[in-house]
Parts: structure tokens; sequence; C-alpha cells
């Protein structure tokens, strides 16, 4: 890659709207790459909830691809998903056919009152508004049910885990680090209002992948997607460089913080 399509003048930013429906046509590269969360998630879920995941009304809203649908309904939860976008619901049916999945949003939840013993959102939260999010959720959650949020957000404390995403806040020209964390390191933005009293937890996990697992896991994010795809292509390969001289052997470590936020209907 050149030095110009390294540090390139940056584009006119991507609307939210069209950045949330770029996973559509990219579903199945999403549902193959992207990383899963470790069981102490769930488990600190249920810890903050003071209930089992086990026979509980579950609506997974945002659910994608139906990575963290798939966990729940391995607990045993009786799980509904929610999902706005057409590509991602359909690689949710073909991946998960026995769960439901039904198309809407966070902001106005296709579901009655009091029914759900939680509300799920990974990596969701942030595609929302907080102004019309936050009511849905107090108004499908019954009373003590648990609204739990949850992000996997690299590990800062690992060398080349900072040099990457430093390479890629010159790219985009944003801290991508801060921005991915902001949601669930200041509550305020999670709710504004404050009507929500959030717990927040930290979870540390890891996978071992091979190199082009990694990539593609980058490219499925949104900020890749709405790039064109010879920058997107460029910055790829110049990245495929860099991590080969810290694996060589081509299995990348990637190692995980799950910022999680819970808060109870009270």
């Amino acid at each position: 890659m050149t030095t110009s399509q390294s540090h390139p003048s940056n584009p006119a930013p991507s609307s939210h709207a069209t950045r949330a429906h770029s996973f559509n046509a990219a579903a199945a590269q999403y549902a193959a790459n992207r990383p899963s969360y470790p069981p102490a998630l769930l488990d600190a879920v249920e810890e903050e909830a003071g209930r089992s995941l086990a026979d509980a009304r579950v609506v997974d809203v945002g659910a994608g691809t139906g990575i963290a649908t798939a966990l729940l309904h391995a607990r045993g939860a009786d799980v509904v998903a929610v999902e706005p976008g057409e590509g991602m619901a359909a690689q949710f049916q073909a991946t998960l056919p026995g769960v439901p999945v039904v198309r809407g949003n966070g902001n106005a939840l296709p579901l009655a009152d009091d029914t759900a013993d939680f509300l799920t959102y990974a990596q969701a939260w942030h595609w929302t508004d907080p102004a019309h999010s936050v009511p849905e959720a107090l108004r499908v959650l019954r009373p003590g049910g648990a609204l739990a949020l949850w992000w996997n957000t690299d590990a800062r404390d690992i060398d080349w885990i900072v040099r990457q995403s430093d390479r890629m806040s010159r790219f985009f020209g944003e801290d991508v680090a801060t921005v991915k964390r902001k949601p669930a390191d200041r509550t305020d933005l999670a709710d504004p209002s404050g009507r929500l009293r959030f717990t927040r937890r930290e979870v540390r996990w890891s996978r071992r992948v091979p190199l082009d697992t990694h990539l593609a896991n980058i490219g499925s994010h949104s900020a890749f997607l709405v790039t064109p795809m010879d920058r997107r292509t460029a910055f790829l390969t110049e990245e495929r460089t860099h991590l080969l001289k810290t694996f060589p052997e081509g299995i990348v470590e990637e190692t995980y913080d799950v910022l999680l936020l819970v808060a109870l209907n009270t």
C-alpha cells in the first residue's frame, strides 16, 4: 500500500443507517468469521440478573446471524430473535432454523408488554436510539426482568492489538478503539435518561484463528463494508504483511474484553 492509501483523505462519513444496512450484503462473511462469546459472559449475565437463563423468556435484539442467540438457546432459554436486516435474518434462519426470528428493531419492538425475562443486545445497542429503545425495553421486560448489553472489544494491553488499532484509526481518521468502547464505558450514553441503573462487568477471553479468518472478521465491520473496495482491499493486504511478522505461522490469537452492562426493570 502506498503512503497516500495508508493515510487517505477521509470521504464524507457514511450515515448511521447506511452502516447498519451494510451488514446485509455481508451476512455470510459475518457469520463465518465474527467471534462468539465465552461461557463466563452468560454466567455474569445470570449473576447480575439474579436468575438463570434456563427456561427464561429471552428476546435477543439485533440478533444478526444468531451468534449470541445460539449461546442463549444452548443455555436452555426460550429465545426469540429480533433482527431488522433482511440479509442477516436470512442467514440467521439458515444457521438456526429452529429458533424464531422476527423483523424489527430495538426502537420499536414487535412484542407485547411484560413478556420477556431478559432482553439481550449483543453488539447491537449502539445501533438504537436510547430515547426510544430504553422505554421499549422497560415496556417489554417483566417486572424484575433484565436488560443485558454487551460488546466484544479488543484488549488494549496487548502490543500487537494496540498497533493494529492505531493503523485502523489512522486509516479511518478516528480512534477506533475508543469509539467501540464508548457505550459500555459511559452508561450515560447507553441511557441518557438515567432511568436504568446499570452494573458493569468485564470478561476477558481469546480465540486462535487462521489469519484469513482474522482479516475477514475485520472486513466484516461496518466501517470497512462502506469503504470502497479498492481501499478496503489495500488496507487488508498491508495488514496481512504486518500480522505475519507477529504470527509467522499464520495463526492469530485474538484477545477480547467483553464489556457487559446489566440493568433490572425494578
